[in-house]
């Protein structure tokens, strides 16, 4: 983002006593039906193309696995553990440290757009050596897409609001995982068009259509409320004014990077314990979307109805999953809407686990799918609600996806074909990340409610260093408390 920019939106920013003051003297239904208007308004600029964005970026990261369904593996010669090796975004969240300098309205557009080119280049490839240098590239722009997304959403809506904001784009990989398969049953048929095998259609479809998405993103993705289009003055400011409610170090510019902030936020427990609940949810998801088509191939289908019969467990992931995380936001707890979900996959890879009848194994899919899809927004929102200010919330979201990614990794190790169609290893693994997930939603709910007594108690100390109490009518002291104790300042309550 350029200084003019910058300059503009500091203008802009108002403080929290200013707006407030501006909407004391409002009728409170007539507020409130403001506020429901201009957060409508924000959902229906923002979250139909972010919304796209996450679909494109997920189908094309899931759509190796229809490649291999259609011959990806053996044409290019892979064994399995070549096939393994192309996850390399682990360590790719951090750009999201610029999403507030660049502007997400250029960041995330750019970064689709060079994921789309990467996409459609792995259709050009003709050894394992190349897809491995394309795959290289492509995990470069594609590790900060989600943790970028729930970043930017989280600069736009209130706490409360968030875990249903991230389902909505999240459920799109649901979505990506049915079309998916839908896709590949009908791109396949170009076999042989222009040389190319039908896998490599797949790749070259696929990564166009992203990248031309990615191109209309910088006319339709505002980087700030003040930018909201279709938008009145009025909704602009009051949008401003709920994040300043909920977020009281929003209202402040002295909230700038530097590696204390990563520090405090790489110290803290709730940090750590939603890191390990990310790793282990993305062992189990990324084993999901990756590789549900060759399990389903594995169990006796062939290859046309395994790409078909791919569809319907991604398809019931798209419903729990928002109907989860709606149910979380209006309880306002996360801990027990993830615990609650993931007990699904809990059931489900039981049943894979104590039956030999394909289809009672391919059943248990319906349970395994939507429980993990649908566990993810509650643990992302989780994570965005308890870290404050910006840098520190970016810090947070990047090592969590980093475990994510990491746990992709693993998975990508978990399903050789010699293991095929047991996979009694993966299952036993798989289960016991998803009870663990159990456990430690719970440990940290209780982790934080204790935290949050503390903070009752220990009020007037942790203040002290502030003197809250001296003459101070700019409110310099509130404010630098606001910004350096960010969520351990006694005002911020933790999300259970």
């Amino acid at each position: 983002m350029s200084d003019t920019s910058q300059e503009k939106n500091l203008q802009h920013q108002l403080s929290f006593d200013e707006i407030h003051s501006k909407y004391d003297s409002m009728d409170a239904v007539e507020l409130k039906k403001l506020e429901r208007q201009a957060v409508k308004r924000m959902d229906i600029v923002i979250l139909p193309m972010i919304t796209m964005f996450y679909l494109l970026s997920f189908l094309d990261r899931s759509n190796i696995g229809n490649a291999r369904v259609a011959g990806l593996q053996k044409d290019l010669g892979m064994t399995d553990s070549q096939y393994s090796i192309y996850h390399t975004s682990v360590l790719s969240s951090p750009p999201i440290f610029f999403l507030r300098k660049i502007g997400p309205r250029f960041l995330m557009p750019s970064l689709l757009t060079l994921w789309g080119l990467m996409v459609a280049l792995q259709g050009l490839v003709t050894s394992f050596a190349g897809l491995v240098v394309v795959r290289a590239f492509l995990g470069l722009v594609e590790g900060p897409m989600f943790p970028g997304i729930v970043l930017y959403l989280s600069s736009f809506y209130t706490r409360d609001e968030l875990a249903f904001r991230v389902a909505i784009f999240f459920s799109s990989a649901s979505l990506s995982g049915a079309f998916s398969g839908l896709l590949a049953a009908a791109i396949i048929n170009m076999d042989g068009l222009a040389g190319r095998p039908g896998w490599a259609w797949i790749f070259i479809l696929e990564g166009i259509f992203s990248s031309l998405m990615g191109i209309l993103g910088f006319f339709l993705i505002p980087s700030s409320p003040e930018e909201l289009k279709f938008s009145t003055p009025a909704m602009r400011e009051l949008l401003v004014r709920r994040l300043a409610k909920d977020k009281p170090s929003s209202s402040t510019n002295q909230d700038h990077f530097s590696f204390k902030e990563v520090f405090r936020s790489l110290k803290s427990p709730h940090v750590l314990l939603v890191f390990a609940l990310f790793y282990m949810e993305g062992t189990i998801l990324y084993g999901q979307a990756l590789f549900l088509p060759s399990i389903v191939g594995e169990l006796g289908f062939n290859p046309d109805k395994t790409q078909l019969l791919s569809v319907g467990p991604f398809a019931g992931g798209f419903f729990v999953t928002l109907g989860i995380a709606l149910w979380s936001d209006r309880m306002k707890s996360r801990s027990i809407a993830t615990a609650v979900v993931i007990c699904l996959s809990i059931a489900g890879f039981a049943i894979y686990l104590g039956s030999d009848n394909k289809f009672t194994r391919y059943g248990s899919l319906f349970l395994t799918v939507p429980g993990v899809y649908a566990s993810v927004p509650p643990v992302a929102a989780w994570m965005s609600n308890n870290s404050e200010p910006h840098y520190r919330r970016a810090t947070s979201i990047a090592i969590g996806f980093v475990a994510t990614n990491a746990g992709g990794i693993t998975s990508t190790w978990l399903f050789p074909t010699k293991d095929s169609p047991n996979y009694t290893r993966t299952t036993i693994i798989n289960l016991t990340f998803s009870i663990l997930i159990v456990v430690l939603s719970g440990v940290n709910a209780l982790l934080l409610n204790y935290m949050n007594q503390q903070k009752v108690k220990r009020r007037d100390e942790i203040l002290a260093p502030y003197n809250l109490d001296s003459d101070d009518e700019k409110g310099t002291n509130a404010t630098r408390a606001l910004v350096e104790l960010g969520d351990r300042h006694p005002d911020f309550k933790y999300t259970l």
